[in-house]
């Protein structure tokens, strides 16, 4: 596109435009709607829908708005004579073959078929003959097929060529026969694959979970944000008498553009699940008796004041990093009010040996935005599909745009674009050891040796050779080396290889709010806004060996989501455990001695602090399940029955004003030291990254665990054949 600047005519009004711009983009810019289906601002032009025609001045034909490129002193008209008559025969040509379904489609009411049905079809049709019918494919367990419905507009085509990165679908046949289908007989299985469905301007492809369950005009929108990843996707949820019926993209180009993962689409379907918690329940003499908030706050309480009457610090406080930030904060403030510092929400991390070099918050240190203009980027124990899939398309994007992107890992996950390099790495440390020696860094402290010793491959100094050589480069430490059990020594290498390279360091939170749970100081190290404790408390893993006679544990199921947590839950049956969760599973009920449910997602006002440090809020939207409050209710009640001054909030934007108050002024640095790492085994490696385990709420969406169990069978079948 050329960059000189031009001035055009639509309908007798005068436009700026960028020579070469196409006509739709111009439109589209100055609010001049001109009807299309085949095309995307995101995707590339197709021009066969021809629903776009338009009469240009001297032209021999009407033109495709969406192919046709301006250039200085062209006229158009998209409302004359010539182009109304070319779009609404191009709609009765649509109409030929579509069938007359719309009480029954999903897609009525927000098709764009139909609007334009309404505004360019005719009330009859001339054509006489039978329609055509095509067998519905199946594409797995989230997106439904109507496929006589489709109009072969092949956004659904382009988005997997193009965005996806794995061309699922195609086009078959010539002519009237043509269909869109999976060149085999597969399902779709891509982590971004449900964006097909609001892609698709008919009702081709829907949600199969959304399914028949409510009508477009019945329900009301709401703005959520993701609670899956540190990636913050902005998000629709649609509600049906104060349930979440489906969740749809927000646009929002500084974070998730127009698209949102599989994860964060169909997540909702597992929060109508028959183990929600939905009254409070008490242990007496081994049996659960549902009771009222009152008993049961009174008896939790108890169990606490007794357990710590002697010694505060034996309390000991467990918090899902995907906890709201007004969440965290008052449990911050719950736990240190009690005189203990034994609070965490590093639920994954099992190695905690340099903490003190932590910045103030797992973050990028740059927007998300930044990442598509990268030169070189290193994915360092980043398994970015598996971890953070909307992170993996822009990381793409920016290998699109022409950065060499490299991968060190101990997965061998396929990334849908050529590397620049690959370590396959079996050892973590040791091949970080020698991306530094390659880079002629500087060892940190205690890591001389590993350095020194390292043994230097071509592959290494194609790495590192390409950070040095980019202007912009970038190294992304991701979960699998978070949850390392040499983290402290990988981090510290990795920053030394960021700064020989003069390249940037990106640490991926773990989880939704780890930034925010940093920020508020939910850490045994640490209190809000990155002040060091006065008094060290103990970390997760600690916490958990120490069974300590109190535990309180929000939203999370420790057998999962905690590391070794098979083993820690059996530990905990010693002690009095208040168990603040939405979820109750027979291991909760086995070692927990207070149940109180707290609100799921959608169902709370709340706060989360993304990857780049953005804090997003959002509105309680849906209505919680039974007798289940809002989680920061519940804490801010619990202390006040703990008798802990400062508990008086009445709203959840009071508790954000005051959470961030106690934050303040953040700046990321990302620079490790690695002042006291330890190396505790040398040959030790990680534990896999889970898509569709990541959550109480994944784990629970029956569609997305079939996807999952997919994924994993191939996943075992290929480690098998070797």
């Amino acid at each position: 596109m050329s960059d000189n600047k031009i001035t055009i005519e639509v309908d007798g009004q005068t436009l700026d435009a960028t020579g070469g711009q196409m006509l739709i983009e111009v439109t589209d810019a100055n609010g001049i709607y001109i009807p299309r289906f085949c095309y995307h601002e995101k995707l590339t032009i197709a021009a066969n829908c021809r629903m776009c025609l338009v009469e240009m001045e001297k032209g021999r034909k009407p033109m495709p708005a969406c192919a046709t490129p301006v250039g200085d002193g062209m006229k158009f008209f998209t409302r004359s004579k010539v182009a109304i008559e070319a779009q609404r025969a191009t709609m009765e040509f649509l109409l030929i073959n579509h069938p007359l379904d719309c009480p029954i489609c999903d897609q009525g009411g927000e098709c764009e078929l139909q609007d334009l049905a309404m505004g360019y079809g005719r009330g009859v049709s001339r054509y006489a003959e039978a329609k055509r019918a095509v067998e519905d494919k199946d594409l797995g367990p989230l997106v439904s097929t109507d496929m006589t419905r489709c109009i072969h507009c092949t956004r659904c085509v382009r988005f997997g060529e193009e965005v996806a990165g794995i061309q699922e679908l195609g086009t078959i046949g010539r002519g009237e026969s043509m269909e869109i289908a999976p060149y085999i007989a597969k399902t779709v299985d891509h982590e971004l694959s449900g964006n097909i469905i609001d892609l698709c301007p008919v009702g081709a492809l829907n949600s199969k979970p959304f399914r028949f369950r409510a009508r477009s005009w019945e329900m009301e929108q709401a703005d959520v944000v993701s609670p899956h990843d540190s990636f913050g996707s902005n998000m629709h949820a649609h509600l049906l008498r104060g349930k979440i019926m489906r969740v749809v993209p927000r646009d929002n180009e500084e974070i998730n553009e127009t698209w949102i993962s599989d994860r964060d689409r169909f997540a909702y379907t597992g929060l109508y699940t028959d183990d929600r918690v939905t009254q409070p329940m008490v242990k007496k003499n081994g049996e659960w008796i549902a009771t009222d908030w009152t008993k049961a706050l009174e008896a939790a309480a108890d169990g606490i004041k007794k357990a710590t009457s002697e010694q505060r610090s034996q309390l000991g406080v467990l918090s899902a990093p995907w906890a709201t930030v007004e969440e965290l904060h008052l449990l911050e403030r719950l736990t240190r009010g009690t005189g203990s510092d034994n609070i965490d929400h590093r639920l994954q991390q099992s190695d905690f040996s340099d903490q003190g070099s932590d910045a103030d918050y797992p973050g990028l240190g740059m927007s998300i935005a930044d990442i598509d203009h990268l030169q070189a980027i290193t994915l360092l124990g980043c398994r970015v599909r598996q971890e953070v899939p909307m992170l993996a398309h822009r990381v793409r994007k920016a290998h699109t745009n022409g950065a060499k992107v490299s991968i060190v890992n101990e997965g061998n996950d396929e990334y849908l674009f050529k590397p620049h390099a690959t370590v396959l790495s079996e050892n973590l440390l040791q091949d970080t050891a020698a991306l530094v020696a390659a880079a002629g860094a500087t060892a940190p402290s205690g890591l001389q040796s590993a350095v020194a010793s390292a043994n230097i491959t071509d592959t290494h100094r194609a790495v590192v050779e390409s950070l040095k050589n980019a202007d912009n480069a970038t190294v992304f430490l991701g979960h699998a080396a978070t949850r390392h059990t040499n983290f402290g020594a990988i981090r510290a290498l990795a920053s030394a290889l960021a700064i020989a390279c003069s390249a940037q360091l990106a640490v991926v939170g773990l989880a939704a709010n780890s930034a925010g749970a940093a920020l508020v100081g939910v850490l045994p190290h640490r209190t809000a806004g990155g002040r060091k404790a006065v008094r060290l408390g103990l970390d997760t893993q600690a916490m958990l060996n120490a069974e300590l006679g109190a535990y309180i544990t929000f939203g999370i199921e420790i057998e999962h989501d905690v590391a070794d947590g098979a083993r820690h839950a059996q530990a905990l049956h010693r002690s009095h455990v208040v168990a603040m969760t939405s979820y109750v599973n027979d291991t909760t009920l086995q070692y927990a001695d207070v149940i109180l449910p707290v609100a799921a997602f959608g169902e709370s006002a709340g706060t989360y602090v993304n990857a780049e440090g953005r804090w997003q809020s959002m509105r309680g939207v849906a209505l919680p399940q039974g007798d289940a409050r809002p989680g920061w209710k519940v804490i801010r009640v619990l202390a006040n029955s703990l008798d802990i001054d400062g508990f008086d909030m009445i709203s959840a934007d009071e508790v954000l004003s005051a959470a961030r108050q106690a934050v303040g002024e953040i700046t990321l640095k990302n620079v490790f030291a690695g002042n006291k790492v330890q190396v505790t085994d040398v040959a030790a490696t990680t534990k896999d990254t889970d898509l569709y385990l990541s959550d109480p709420i994944v784990r629970r969406a029956a569609p997305l665990q079939q996807i999952g169990e997919r994924i994993r069978s191939a996943a075992d079948s290929l480690k098998a054949t070797g």
